[in-house]
């Protein structure tokens, strides 16, 4: 990656105060051109207070606070937004809670050399998932068979939450017309993507359930990820996804 270019890491968080000092340590010695953005939805076990001691001590590390839960999708728009006002050149998306490891960040900087969006994928080299239940891993492999059915993205994992872009997709994309969350959230993200004809490279990576800190995962979520799809696949067909 030439000296010149930046990327930011973004960590959506809310009630991560067990894993939000110790993910951004473990990623900022990686690549000195790494920077970090935390964005809380204002946590009420005091997540933004810590993130806000991290940004003090710290450069590279910013804070977007939020004034409430709304979600991972709006979230992460919000990063967006603030990483292109910033002129990040390529910008993560990635779990505070050590389920995405840090250890991967490099060989996405070096596929997106050559990508526009690069997504660590828990199934493209067999099912790479650790310390779930046998409901959840299945109800997760075959969610993406089925979004990959009625989208027809050829794409292994479009629920994962691993990913960097490069600026100019996530310009290319109205942000304002993204209102999902969750599981399709990532679905219409890569929908998105995949229809401008971006170039899009799956990594394989292990995912490895959360230690610390509680799921946000729940049945609205997965009842969204269920008609979403098919609410893509009509917004493809008449043109109208942006």
């Amino acid at each position: 990656m030439p000296k010149t270019q930046r990327a930011l890491i973004i960590f959506p968080t809310y009630n991560e105060k067990d894993n939000i000092e110790k993910i951004v340590h473990a990623v900022l010695p990686l690549d000195p051109r790494i920077h970090v953005l935390i964005v809380d939805d204002n946590s009420p076990d005091g997540t933004g207070q810590i993130a806000d001691r991290l940004a003090q001590k710290e450069s590279k590390v910013q804070v977007l606070h939020r004034e409430a839960k709304e979600g991972l999708g709006k979230a992460y728009i919000a990063g967006f937004k603030w990483a292109i006002e910033h002129g990040y050149d390529f910008i993560f998306e990635m779990d505070a809670d050590f389920s995405h490891g840090p250890e991967y960040i490099k060989d996405f900087l070096r596929e997106i050399q050559e990508h526009d969006l690069v997504i660590g994928s828990r199934y493209i080299s067999g099912v790479n998932v650790i310390n779930w239940p046998m409901t959840r891993l299945l109800l997760s492999y075959f969610a993406n068979v089925y979004s990959r059915v009625i989208t027809g993205m050829p794409i292994r994992d479009a629920t994962g939450g691993f990913k960097c872009f490069r600026r100019e997709v996530l310009q290319a994309i109205d942000l304002d017309d993204v209102h999902s969350s969750g599981y399709s959230f990532q679905i219409e993200l890569n929908m998105r993507v995949w229809k401008k004809g971006f170039r899009i490279k799956e990594i394989p990576i292990i995912f490895i359930d959360r230690v610390a800190g509680a799921s946000k995962m729940s049945k609205k979520i997965m009842r969204e990820a269920i008609w979403m799809v098919w609410w893509l696949r009509l917004k493809s067909i008449f043109g109208k996804l942006s």
